[in-house]
């Protein structure tokens, strides 16, 4: 199982928290996701490529820094 973590800004919020995990545990192979208001992280385990992590946050309205 992989761990990703990803830098996303735009996130001030518990709606906002909501939506980008809510988001991103709709992506195939997502067993987890937890994001860090403080300091603004998404930490998501599972088997889903960077690549779909990215796109789902970006949908979601949000911006990937890392």
């Amino acid at each position: 199982m992989n761990k990703t973590v990803l830098k996303v800004e735009g996130m001030s919020c518990n709606h906002c928290k909501m939506a980008v995990e809510k988001a991103v545990r709709e992506v195939a192979g997502v067993e987890e996701a937890l994001v860090n208001l403080e300091q603004k992280e998404l930490t998501v385990t599972g088997s889903a490529s960077r690549e779909q992590l990215v796109e789902a946050v970006t949908k979601a309205g949000y911006e990937v820094k890392s």
